[in-house]
C-alpha cells in the first residue's frame, strides 16, 4: 500500500469515527444538538473557517477519487502474492505459486521411494523462489541421495519449464511410511 493510500485510509477512518461518535453522543443526549449545529455553522460561515473547510474538502474529494479509482498497488500485489510476472516482447505471463507447487509435486511423484508430498512456495520481494517440501518416505529410501536428487531435479525442471531460477529447495522428511502389500 502506497503512502498516499495509507493517508487516505487514515483520514477517512478518522472522519467516520468522529462523525459516528458525535452522532452517538447526540442521540444519547450527552452532546447538545445546538452545540453541533453551532460548530457546523461556524466552520461554514466564518470567513477563515469557511476557506479552511473549503480547502480541506477539496483535498479530501481528490484523495477519495484517487483511493477509489486509481489503485496504485495492483501491480506489486499481483507480483508478490499471486506469483511471478514474466514479460517479453509478445506480452505478459503470471506464473502462480500453485503452478510451481504442482510442477514440484510432479517431480517428487517420479521418485519411487517418496510418498505423500506437501509443497509450499514462497516468493520474496526480488521474486526469488524458495520451495519447502514435507515428505513421507519408504524404509528403503536413502534419504541423503533422495533429497539431493529431488533438489537437483526440481531446480532443473522449473528452470526448463518456467525459465525461473530456484533459490533453494528445502526438504523435510516427516516420517517413514510402510509400503502396502498387494495381495493377488
Amino acid at each position: 500500500m502506497k503512502i498516499l493510500d495509507k493517508i487516505g485510509l487514515v483520514l477517512f477512518s478518522s472522519i467516520i469515527l468522529l462523525v459516528s461518535l458525535a452522532l452517538i453522543l447526540t442521540i444519547a443526549g450527552w452532546l447538545d444538538l445546538d452545540l453541533v449545529i453551532d460548530s457546523v455553522e461556524y466552520i461554514t460561515t466564518d470567513n477563515i473557517g469557511a476557506k479552511v473547510t473549503f480547502g480541506i474538502s477539496i483535498v479530501l474529494i481528490l484523495l477519495a477519487i484517487k483511493c477509489i479509482f486509481l489503485n496504485s498497488d495492483t501491480k506489486s500485489t499481483s507480483n508478490s502474492k499471486d506469483g511471478i510476472l514474466l514479460e517479453n516482447d509478445s506480452g505478459k505471463l503470471l506464473v502462480s505459486k500453485d503452478t510451481i507447487e504442482s510442477l514440484t509435486n510432479a517431480v517428487v511423484r517420479n521418485f519411487e521411494t517418496a510418498q505423500n508430498v506437501m509443497t509450499k512456495v514462497e516468493l520474496d520481494n526480488d521474486n526469488n523462489v524458495s520451495i519447502y517440501i514435507t515428505l513421507f518416505v519408504y524404509p528403503d529410501a536413502v534419504i541423503k541421495d533422495l533429497t539431493a536428487s529431488l533438489q537437483k531435479n526440481i531446480k532443473e525442471t522449473i528452470k526448463k519449464s518456467l525459465d525461473l531460477e530456484v533459490k533453494d529447495v528445502n526438504v523435510r522428511i516427516k516420517n517413514i511410511t510402510v509400503k502396502k502389500e498387494v495381495k493377488e
